[in-house]
């Protein structure tokens, strides 16, 4: 072989190998580590517990609505942390879907209030609990209430230019993800999507990939939160909610849900508190969600 054909060949070889790999890895997940705020364990003011989820190796956090607004402003500012949601405060005390008028306006306010701190904070969405059907308050109820109070508030989030995302919870509300999207047809408004949660609709079903498939792109937000299959138990006052990873999400088959429908941005844990009580647990449930996004 010449001199000039054999260095050809080893320099289109040493391309070749130096671009395969790249070639051949898998896409990194556009995914962002949240928090939210009420499941943070560490004790201290705003700024400390902001402080312990940055260098647990979290991105953002999802603060409550009516906060100090400035304490939460300034702990934002230092530490470099985004919100990622607003979480509103009211919806479970105050529902929208409450039989009198006054505990329904009192949840349209704090549904207001929610959506103008979020704008503060830069988020563009507000976590919505939307009515509670049970003590005395009928499924259709809760449908035709919730529905008229939320329509009410959709000037305020095309102000604000923050969209409010409906949650599915244990709330006897919305338990198919075609009760939900019945739901956001009937607002029919751009404005108003859903925060889908995984880890809530393990026990009742259908698998938290069909939700994905049906919702789709009007998934704005995402709760990762594990759930255990196992009965749980009579004696127990409280049900224990399995670390990340030690539950039975099928977490492959969740985010291959997720990335077929385009979702991206931001992933917000709501694990128990016990599971970010100090920067060791909090690092220890942000590597477990770097694992699930990896899966």
């Amino acid at each position: 072989m010449h001199r000039r054909s054999f260095l050809k060949l080893t320099a289109g070889a040493t391309v070749v190998a130096t671009v395969a790999p790249v070639a051949l890895a898998a896409p990194k997940r556009d995914l962002r580590k949240a928090i939210m705020y009420s499941t943070i364990g560490v004790k201290g003011t705003v700024l400390e517990k902001f402080q312990a989820m940055k260098q647990a190796g979290f991105e953002g956090v999802e603060p409550m609505g009516a906060m100090n607004r400035d304490e939460v402003l300034a702990a934002l500012k230092e530490t470099g942390l985004k919100a990622a949601s607003v979480c509103d405060h009211i919806h479970w005390v105050k529902p929208l879907s409450a039989p009198d008028d006054a505990t329904r306006q009192l949840g349209l306010d704090g549904l207001v209030h929610s959506l103008r701190d979020a704008q503060a904070y830069g988020a563009t969405s507000v976590l919505l609990v939307p009515g509670i059907a049970r003590n005395g308050v009928t499924y259709q109820q809760c449908f035709e209430r919730s529905i008229v109070e939320i329509r009410k508030a959709i000037p305020v989030a095309k102000e604000t230019g923050v969209k409010i995302a409906i949650e599915n919870v244990g709330n006897d509300f919305i338990n198919t993800p075609e009760q939900a999207v019945e739901f956001l047809d009937a607002i029919n408004s751009e404005w108003v999507g859903w925060h889908f949660d995984i880890g809530n609709v393990g026990r009742r079903g259908p698998a938290a990939e069909k939700w994905i498939k049906l919702l789709g792109r009007r998934i704005l937000r995402i709760h990762v939160k594990d759930y255990s299959a196992a009965p749980a138990d009579p004696a127990a006052k409280a049900s224990v909610r399995p670390k990340l990873l030690d539950g039975d999400t099928n977490w492959p088959a969740v985010m291959a849900a997720l990335d077929e429908a385009g979702y991206r941005g931001w992933a917000i844990s709501e694990q128990p508190g016990n599971q970010a009580a100090d920067v060791a647990t909090a690092s220890d449930l942000a590597r477990r969600m770097d694992r699930i996004f990896a899966s």
